[in-house]
Protein backbone atom coordinates (compact mmCIF):
# COMPACT_ATOMS: atom_id res chain seq x y z
CA UNK A 1 0.00 0.00 0.00
CA UNK A 2 1.29 3.51 -0.75
CA UNK A 3 2.63 5.18 2.35
CA UNK A 4 1.68 8.81 2.00
CA UNK A 5 3.97 11.09 3.93
CA UNK A 6 6.58 8.36 4.27
CA UNK A 7 9.24 10.71 2.92
CA UNK A 8 9.97 14.10 4.44
CA UNK A 9 11.10 17.00 2.30
CA UNK A 10 14.26 16.09 0.41
CA UNK A 11 13.83 12.33 0.62
CA UNK A 12 10.86 12.10 -1.74
CA UNK A 13 12.84 13.42 -4.69
CA UNK A 14 15.65 10.93 -4.12
CA UNK A 15 13.14 8.10 -3.70
CA UNK A 16 11.44 9.01 -6.97
CA UNK A 17 14.75 9.10 -8.83
CA UNK A 18 15.73 5.71 -7.44
CA UNK A 19 12.37 4.28 -8.43
CA UNK A 20 12.64 5.78 -11.92
CA UNK A 21 16.06 4.26 -12.47
CA UNK A 22 14.88 0.86 -11.26
CA UNK A 23 11.97 0.99 -13.70
CA UNK A 24 14.31 2.00 -16.50
CA UNK A 25 16.55 -0.97 -15.88
CA UNK A 26 13.60 -3.35 -15.80
CA UNK A 27 11.30 -2.07 -18.55
CA UNK A 28 13.07 0.72 -20.40
CA UNK A 29 11.56 4.16 -20.81
CA UNK A 30 8.20 2.77 -21.96
CA UNK A 31 7.37 1.83 -18.37
CA UNK A 32 8.48 5.15 -16.92
CA UNK A 33 5.64 7.32 -15.68
CA UNK A 34 4.96 9.37 -12.58
CA UNK A 35 2.26 6.92 -11.51
CA UNK A 36 4.61 3.95 -11.92
CA UNK A 37 7.32 5.80 -10.02
CA UNK A 38 4.89 6.53 -7.20
CA UNK A 39 3.95 2.86 -6.95
CA UNK A 40 7.58 1.78 -6.93
CA UNK A 41 8.55 4.39 -4.34
CA UNK A 42 5.60 3.45 -2.12
CA UNK A 43 4.01 6.90 -2.06
CA UNK A 44 0.69 8.32 -3.19
CA UNK A 45 0.06 8.81 -6.90
CA UNK A 46 0.23 12.58 -6.49
CA UNK A 47 3.39 12.71 -4.36
CA UNK A 48 5.93 12.84 -7.24
CA UNK A 49 4.22 15.98 -8.55
CA UNK A 50 5.70 17.85 -5.59
CA UNK A 51 9.02 17.71 -7.44
CA UNK A 52 8.14 16.91 -11.06
CA UNK A 53 5.50 18.75 -13.02
CA UNK A 54 5.23 16.00 -15.61
CA UNK A 55 7.01 13.02 -17.12
CA UNK A 56 9.44 15.21 -19.06
CA UNK A 57 10.58 16.89 -15.86
CA UNK A 58 11.20 13.49 -14.28
CA UNK A 59 13.07 12.28 -17.36
CA UNK A 60 15.21 15.41 -17.29
CA UNK A 61 16.16 14.76 -13.67
CA UNK A 62 17.08 11.16 -14.47
CA UNK A 63 19.05 12.29 -17.53
CA UNK A 64 20.93 14.88 -15.46
CA UNK A 65 22.06 12.12 -13.11
CA UNK A 66 23.19 10.14 -16.13
CA UNK A 67 25.21 13.05 -17.54
CA UNK A 68 26.98 13.54 -14.22
CA UNK A 69 27.77 9.83 -13.96
CA UNK A 70 28.99 9.79 -17.56
CA UNK A 71 31.31 12.72 -16.84
CA UNK A 72 32.74 10.87 -13.83
CA UNK A 73 33.15 7.73 -15.95
CA UNK A 74 35.04 9.61 -18.67
CA UNK A 75 37.26 11.46 -16.23
CA UNK A 76 38.11 8.18 -14.51
CA UNK A 77 39.17 6.73 -17.88
CA UNK A 78 41.54 9.66 -18.45
CA UNK A 79 41.32 12.99 -16.60
CA UNK A 80 43.05 15.10 -19.24
CA UNK A 81 43.74 13.28 -22.51
CA UNK A 82 45.96 15.13 -24.97
CA UNK A 83 47.14 12.29 -27.20
CA UNK A 84 45.39 9.97 -29.67
CA UNK A 85 45.63 7.10 -27.19
CA UNK A 86 44.14 9.20 -24.42
CA UNK A 87 41.25 10.32 -26.60
CA UNK A 88 40.66 6.73 -27.67
CA UNK A 89 40.52 5.68 -24.00
CA UNK A 90 37.86 8.27 -23.27
CA UNK A 91 35.89 7.29 -26.37
CA UNK A 92 35.97 3.65 -25.30
CA UNK A 93 34.74 4.62 -21.83
CA UNK A 94 31.86 6.54 -23.43
CA UNK A 95 30.72 3.52 -25.42
CA UNK A 96 31.18 1.20 -22.43
CA UNK A 97 28.96 3.50 -20.36
CA UNK A 98 26.26 3.24 -23.00
CA UNK A 99 26.48 -0.55 -23.02
CA UNK A 100 26.48 -0.82 -19.24
CA UNK A 101 23.55 1.59 -18.83
CA UNK A 102 21.53 1.21 -22.05
CA UNK A 103 18.17 2.42 -20.71
CA UNK A 104 19.74 5.41 -18.99
CA UNK A 105 21.76 6.27 -22.09
CA UNK A 106 18.67 6.22 -24.28
CA UNK A 107 16.83 8.46 -21.82
CA UNK A 108 19.76 10.86 -21.85
CA UNK A 109 19.89 11.17 -25.63
CA UNK A 110 16.70 9.82 -27.20
CA UNK A 111 13.93 10.98 -24.86
CA UNK A 112 12.29 14.42 -24.88
CA UNK A 113 13.51 16.42 -21.91
CA UNK A 114 12.35 19.55 -20.17
CA UNK A 115 14.34 22.40 -21.77
CA UNK A 116 13.80 24.55 -18.69
CA UNK A 117 15.52 22.07 -16.36
CA UNK A 118 18.49 23.97 -14.93
CA UNK A 119 19.94 20.72 -13.58
CA UNK A 120 19.91 19.07 -16.99
CA UNK A 121 21.25 22.16 -18.76
CA UNK A 122 24.15 22.41 -16.31
CA UNK A 123 24.97 18.71 -16.62
CA UNK A 124 24.94 18.74 -20.42
CA UNK A 125 27.00 21.94 -20.50
CA UNK A 126 29.65 20.28 -18.34
CA UNK A 127 29.85 17.31 -20.71
CA UNK A 128 30.06 19.61 -23.74
CA UNK A 129 32.83 21.66 -22.17
CA UNK A 130 34.75 18.51 -21.29
CA UNK A 131 34.50 17.21 -24.87
CA UNK A 132 35.58 20.55 -26.34
CA UNK A 133 38.54 20.69 -23.98
CA UNK A 134 39.89 17.23 -24.69
CA UNK A 135 39.45 17.61 -28.45
CA UNK A 136 41.24 20.96 -28.38
CA UNK A 137 44.14 19.37 -26.52
CA UNK A 138 44.24 16.30 -28.78
CA UNK A 139 44.02 18.37 -31.99
CA UNK A 140 46.25 21.41 -31.39
CA UNK A 141 45.88 24.25 -33.84
CA UNK A 142 42.11 23.87 -34.22
CA UNK A 143 41.14 26.83 -32.01
CA UNK A 144 40.05 28.86 -35.02
CA UNK A 145 37.62 26.18 -36.21
CA UNK A 146 35.07 26.72 -33.43
CA UNK A 147 33.18 23.72 -32.13
CA UNK A 148 33.41 21.74 -35.37
CA UNK A 149 36.22 19.35 -34.26
CA UNK A 150 34.50 18.58 -30.95
CA UNK A 151 31.17 18.05 -32.71
CA UNK A 152 32.85 15.71 -35.18
CA UNK A 153 34.50 13.62 -32.47
CA UNK A 154 31.35 13.50 -30.35
CA UNK A 155 29.25 12.50 -33.36
CA UNK A 156 31.66 9.68 -34.18
CA UNK A 157 31.82 8.30 -30.63
CA UNK A 158 28.10 8.78 -30.01
CA UNK A 159 27.33 7.00 -33.27
CA UNK A 160 29.59 4.13 -32.26
CA UNK A 161 27.74 3.90 -28.95
CA UNK A 162 24.35 3.53 -30.64
CA UNK A 163 25.69 1.17 -33.29
CA UNK A 164 26.91 -1.10 -30.51
CA UNK A 165 23.69 -0.70 -28.55
CA UNK A 166 21.61 -1.60 -31.60
CA UNK A 167 23.68 -4.66 -32.39
CA UNK A 168 25.19 -3.28 -35.60
CA UNK A 169 28.73 -3.66 -34.25
CA UNK A 170 30.24 -6.49 -32.23
CA UNK A 171 29.76 -5.93 -28.51
CA UNK A 172 30.23 -9.55 -27.46
CA UNK A 173 33.28 -8.73 -25.34
CA UNK A 174 34.81 -5.58 -23.85
CA UNK A 175 37.88 -6.24 -25.98
CA UNK A 176 35.85 -6.26 -29.20
CA UNK A 177 34.24 -2.95 -28.28
CA UNK A 178 37.55 -1.37 -27.28
CA UNK A 179 39.24 -2.49 -30.52
CA UNK A 180 36.44 -1.08 -32.69
CA UNK A 181 36.26 2.26 -30.89
CA UNK A 182 40.01 2.68 -30.66
CA UNK A 183 40.59 1.95 -34.34
CA UNK A 184 37.80 4.34 -35.35
CA UNK A 185 39.14 7.21 -33.25
CA UNK A 186 42.75 6.68 -34.29
CA UNK A 187 41.64 6.66 -37.93
CA UNK A 188 40.72 10.33 -37.51
CA UNK A 189 44.31 11.18 -36.68
CA UNK A 190 45.50 9.28 -39.74
CA UNK A 191 42.97 10.89 -42.05
CA UNK A 192 43.01 14.45 -40.75
CA UNK A 193 46.32 15.51 -42.38
CA UNK A 194 45.17 14.14 -45.73
CA UNK A 195 41.79 15.88 -45.36
CA UNK A 196 43.41 19.21 -44.50
CA UNK A 197 45.80 18.88 -47.46
CA UNK A 198 42.93 18.09 -49.85
CA UNK A 199 40.90 21.03 -48.52
CA UNK A 200 43.85 23.42 -48.91
CA UNK A 201 44.44 22.40 -52.52
CA UNK A 202 40.79 22.54 -53.59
Amino acid sequence: MPQTGAYHHGDLRAACLRAARELLEEDGSAGLSLRAVARRAGVSATAPYRHYADREALVSAVAAEGYRELAEHLTAAHPAPSTPDGLAAVATAYVRFALEHPAMFRVMFAEPCDPTSEERVAATAAISAYVRGIVRDAFPGTDDTGDAPATTIWALVHGLAFLHLDGKLDSSTPEAVADQVRSSVLALFTLSPAIRKAAASS
